[in-house]
């Protein structure tokens, strides 16, 4: 059955001047307008479609993808403040309504805020909320540690960074596991480090275990190739001087250049690393 507020997979039923008619099974014939249909659309083509209601409170498609659909969080900016709440940027023909009871902070006309959709039973319309733990508390997502999951940043507290997991639940990235900037909205990817037993998740920002040390040295011989084969950093260099260049912790650094110098793609020479075939004294 086609759902109001999600993506689904519709067939075309019929085609008219100003669009093509949907098959919406219960929800009758829903149009498509004409300029998102695509070129050589025919009769009988499958097309997936996100659902929501117009100004008119009509059922319409749309092939745009909006920041978020049902029951998800997304980043929104807001881009009218009136009378009774504020609309965001949906990333779709239609702003997403936010009542004045539904902000945690007053809304300002120009500022982004995390908002999670759902729908209103009393209005019977879809609208957002930046009040998130009312909603998120209740999700409890399926996920294992080690398992690669789509983040938004969220608030800033002393101890890390507060992020929404695949836009429905409350993960932390501890401060310690920290090794590059990140920031408010920012969408990243980040692995699962463990689970509460409140169902919350720890986050990391890097491929756990052995993967993660083989992107890296991945990732440092290729920076070296850059470098043109040659830099002044090493396992005695500062911890803060090898966050600064690789955005990782001196322990991760010192497993990636081990392995690397293991595969002997890299060479210890006196003042750092180097490529094979590159001057200097080696030390190993």
């Amino acid at each position: 059955m086609a759902k109001l507020g999600f993506f689904n997979t519709l067939e075309v039923v019929k085609s008219l001047d100003f669009g093509v008619y949907l098959d919406g099974e219960e929800l009758g014939e829903i149009l498509l307008p004409r300029k998102q249909v695509p070129e050589n659309c025919q009769i009988g083509d499958f097309l997936e479609v996100f659902l929501y209601h117009d100004t008119e409170r009509r059922l319409i498609a749309t092939i745009f993808r909006p920041h978020a659909a049902l029951e998800e969080v997304g980043y929104l900016k807001v881009s009218i403040v009136n009378e009774i709440g504020a609309f965001l940027e949906w990333g779709i023909p239609k702003d997403l309504f936010v009542p004045f009871h539904e902000q945690r902070q007053e809304m300002i006309k120009g500022s982004s805020y995390l908002v999670y959709v759902y729908f209103d039973e009393i209005s019977q319309r879809i609208v957002g909320s930046s009040k998130l733990n009312k909603f998120l508390k209740k999700n409890k997502l399926d996920l294992g540690i080690g398992q690669e999951v789509d983040l938004i940043i969220a608030d800033r507290t002393d101890a890390g960074y507060k992020a929404i997991v695949n836009k429905k639940a409350w993960g932390f990235i501890y401060q310690s596991d920290l090794f590059k900037k990140i920031f408010e909205g920012q969408q990243i990817k980040g692995y699962i480090k463990s689970v509460r037993e409140d169902g919350k998740f720890d986050l990391l920002l890097e491929k756990p275990g052995y993967e993660k040390v083989e992107d890296i040295a991945n990732r440092i011989f290729m920076t070296l190739q850059k470098h043109g084969g040659f830099m002044t950093v090493n396992d005695d260099s500062p911890a803060g001087e090898i966050k600064l260049l690789f955005g990782i912790s001196k322990k991760t650094f010192k497993k990636a250049i081990g392995l690397l110098f293991r595969q002997r793609r890299i060479n210890f020479i006196k003042s750092g690393i180097a490529l094979p075939g590159n001057p200097g004294k080696q030390i190993i």
